[in-house]
């Protein structure tokens, strides 16, 4: 995707020249996201050969979701919280079953048959169920009578403060006290030069600083982009945001699920949604008080909690048994091809 970076001095040019072409000034940033996005997983993974799977999934996961991190700041500070917590569900949605799905489908299609630890799998997938769990209930108290929104405003802010703190506990489990659930098969490789985590830490470094500008830029243009194409915020934000942002998860997890890689491939995948519904929503939350116009608040829509937790259940059956094929992954895909298909549909979603 080298050959993608040709669109960031193209989406810089435009930001300046032509802000008013807010549809192009939104297609051309998101462009110059994806190869930014893969130079950063083609990195995280390099530092991951030295340091194995659980580890070396879990610094993919941050870093890719830094993407996301970054997007969601810079449409918070714009006052787009319906934007921001689509993307958030997005990105929960998109990884365990855009990602891991297209992981599965790819390995297997070169692999008879993989398999990986079924312990850490479920583990992760109670972690997603705990997350779903705790998006159910702020939404559940906005329609319960007499509900205030300082009062939704405090729990949201109590929640946050308790999922921040199960996430400490998660990365303690996974990278400390039960590290070999999460190790696989493939050994870290020590004959690697010290000169190549330098260089691995300087790519991650500039491709976080693009990454940050062009999401500025495509922020920017999210609201008018839509409105020109008649898609509503949500369905921007779950199924196109939430994709940009999550493209170092794609690159990388089908890469490794190729090398029959699969312990790292749903470290990554399954890691990066975990990350996201436990750290970076009640980041996000918490940032909210100092960044922008008003506080965001942890009660998404009703539909948004629905897709979640569809993609839940289904995640913790395919991921269970600690093996995948091409079927599964299919199955995952065509689960996000329906979600995304009735968004599109909705009312007001589509011009047609």
């Amino acid at each position: 995707m080298n050959w993608l970076l040709l669109f960031v001095p193209v989406a810089i040019g435009l930001e300046f020249l032509a802000p008013e072409r807010h549809l192009l000034v939104f297609a051309t940033s998101s462009l110059a996201i994806l190869p930014l996005a893969g130079w950063m997983g083609r990195a995280t993974e390099e530092l991951a050969e030295r340091l194995g799977e659980g580890i070396g999934g879990f610094l993919n996961a941050t870093f890719g979701n830094a993407a996301e991190l970054i997007i969601a700041l810079a449409a918070l500070r714009a006052g787009l919280h319906d934007v921001v917590k689509a993307s958030i569900a997005g990105s929960i949605v998109g990884n365990i079953l855009l990602v891991l799905g297209a992981a599965m489908l790819a390995g297997g299609l070169r692999h008879r048959e993989q398999h990986f630890n079924p312990a850490g799998a479920r583990s992760q997938a109670t972690m997603l169920t705990l997350a779903a769990i705790a998006l159910i209930l702020p939404a559940a108290f906005r329609v319960a009578a007499g509900t205030t929104p300082d009062g939704l405003g405090r729990l949201s802010i109590a929640i946050s403060v308790v999922l921040l703190s199960a996430y400490l506990l998660y990365l303690v489990f996974t990278l400390v006290t039960h590290s070999a659930l999460f190790a696989g098969s493939h050994m870290p490789e020590e004959k690697r030069a010290h000169g190549s985590v330098g260089r691995a830490a300087s790519v991650l470094a500039v491709t976080t600083a693009g990454i940050a500008w062009m999401s500025e830029i495509m922020v920017s243009a999210i609201a008018p982009a839509a409105e020109e194409l008649g898609l509503s915020d949500v369905f921007v934000g779950v199924f196109v945001v939430a994709v940009v942002g999550n493209a170092a998860e794609h690159a990388t997890a089908i890469t490794v699920a190729m090398k029959d890689r699969m312990d790292l491939s749903l470290s990554i995948a399954i890691g990066s949604s975990v990350q996201v519904a436990l750290f970076v929503a009640p980041v996000l939350v918490l940032a909210s008080l100092f960044l922008g116009p008003k506080a965001m608040d942890l009660a998404f829509p009703a539909g948004l909690v629905l897709i979640i937790l569809l993609s839940v259940l289904i995640t913790g059956q395919v991921a269970g048994d600690g093996r995948s094929d091409w079927l599964k992954g299919m199955q995952l895909l065509t689960v996000y091809l329906v979600l995304a298909l009735t968004y599109f549909f909705l009312p007001g979603s589509a011009s047609h």
